[in-house]
């Protein structure tokens, strides 16, 4: 049986967190049952997105075909994509990201099965098949006469553990195999942050390198950038945003296994595997701006230190709808950009940003917030190295809050029910 299974999602977390886990099982379900299954990926338009989702999506081996986001609103509204797609008479929409709504109108319009991954919330409930829930809570309130529609699958960002970690040699030449003491830098994939997070972790690598200069530093690159791109945020004739911070400058080496390399001497691995769950499992600590990436890390249970500079405030303009536009402005933009994150950040005080500090609803892991010095941070890295039963202790509580594993295998059991459903109805 020829069947369609068309994903919508949208930004590069989704894409990291939850598609990939979720084609994969889909590959491993279907090929079990015997169903000859196309997976189509359609991208919807995000404010996080890097423009490079497409290319993701499509590097994942069990997707057929995919479509950028630019070209979703027409096919929301006459249901033809950019390259005129067939469809099979049988098929589910599956929901990863975006807007709920949209499943609702693909289903209707492919006359599709519908099923949503319900993370926090489920909407249009009257409307959709059935709803993979994160957690029981999810559908708390929803109408009983709708509670058969909803499936506690478990977290998909506790997948990435289990099935995205690399295989063996994992890990950069440079690296050894040891035990050592490593610490990852992840500053962010987008320019409003890389402008403060490259040199803001040079600069805090570098303190810690004094104190402790066996330790060792790697940058997993994100894979929506290169290390060039990411290297032109640690010169300062291309980052105006270094000068806030002290020895934050480096040079990029393309060896082998390329590194960054400050004036000091202290060289900073680049890693540009992905995805880079081994890695990242063998470091001791973690700095990391906010983002998908505190909750891998938290899936994981790698200790971190989530930083969330406020040095440049009109750095940061990559917010969505009308403050997104006042603030990338011509002229007065960067005046905009200021009063707004200014706004954001007094109305934010005392909000939890880390995925792993939402989903305990305490501070787990610490959240520094505004005119971060290096050396202060540092400090606090190093207390932390000093005293490896806090470590471990923040180790364990990231694996007592993160989602139960095996939400993909549940998702694509589902998705398979509802391909089964709607077989029988076209054959009756």
């Amino acid at each position: 049986m020829a069947v369609d299974i068309l994903i919508l999602s949208n930004g590069p977390g989704e894409l990291a967190t939850w598609v990939r886990p979720a084609v994969q099982a889909l590959r491993e379900q279907l090929g079990n049952a015997g169903t000859q299954a196309r997976i189509s990926v359609v991208l919807s338009p995000c404010p996080h997105a890097t423009g490079k989702e497409a290319q993701i999506a499509s590097s994942y081996p069990e997707v057929d075909r995919v479509q950028a986001p630019e070209h979703f609103f027409p096919f929301l509204l006459s249901g033809k994509t950019a390259e005129n797609w067939d469809w099979h008479e049988t098929g589910v929409v599956l929901f990863l990201g975006g807007d709920q709504f949209f499943t609702v109108v693909m289903g209707k319009r492919l006359k599709y099965r519908t099923v949503i991954y319900a993370e926090w919330d489920a909407r249009w409930y009257r409307w959709i098949d059935k709803f993979a829930a994160m957690k029981p809570e999810v559908f708390a309130k929803i109408p009983q006469k709708y509670a058969n529609k909803f499936t506690v699958v478990g977290d998909l960002i506790a997948e990435v553990a289990r099935s995205q970690a690399l295989p063996g040699n994992a890990y950069p030449e440079a690296l050894p195999r040891t035990k050592i003491e490593l610490i990852g830098l992840l500053p962010g994939s987008k320019a409003a942050k890389l402008a403060l997070g490259v040199p803001l972790c040079l600069s805090i690598a570098q303190s810690i390198h004094r104190i402790r200069p066996e330790t060792r530093f790697v940058i997993p690159v994100a894979p929506t950038i290169d290390v060039q791109t990411l290297a032109r945020f640690a010169d300062p004739e291309q980052n105006p945003c270094l000068h806030l911070f002290e020895n934050a400058s480096a040079e990029l080496h393309l060896t082998e296994s390329p590194f960054l390399q400050t004036a000091n001497g202290l060289q900073i691995e680049l890693w540009t595997e992905t995805p880079a769950y081994d890695l990242l499992s063998e470091c001791s600590l973690c700095l990391t701006t906010v983002g998908a990436n505190t909750a891998e890390l938290g899936s994981l249970a790698v200790p971190m230190i989530v930083l969330i500079p406020t040095q440049q405030l009109d750095a940061m303009k990559a917010w969505d709808g009308l403050p997104g536009l006042l603030a990338n402005l011509p002229l007065v933009g960067s005046a905009f950009a200021t009063a707004i994150n200014w706004l954001i950040w007094q109305l934010g005080k005392g909000k939890l940003y880390a995925w792993p500090n939402i989903w305990a609803q305490e501070e787990i892991v610490p959240e520094l917030i505004g005119k971060l010095e290096p050396d202060a941070v540092a400090g606090l890295a190093i207390n932390y190295l000093s005293n490896p039963d806090k470590l471990v202790q923040m180790g364990d509580r990231l694996r007592a809050v993160r989602g139960k594993s095996g939400a993909a295998k549940k998702i694509a059991e589902l998705v398979c029910e509802e391909i089964e459903v709607q077989s029988n109805c076209h054959k009756n």
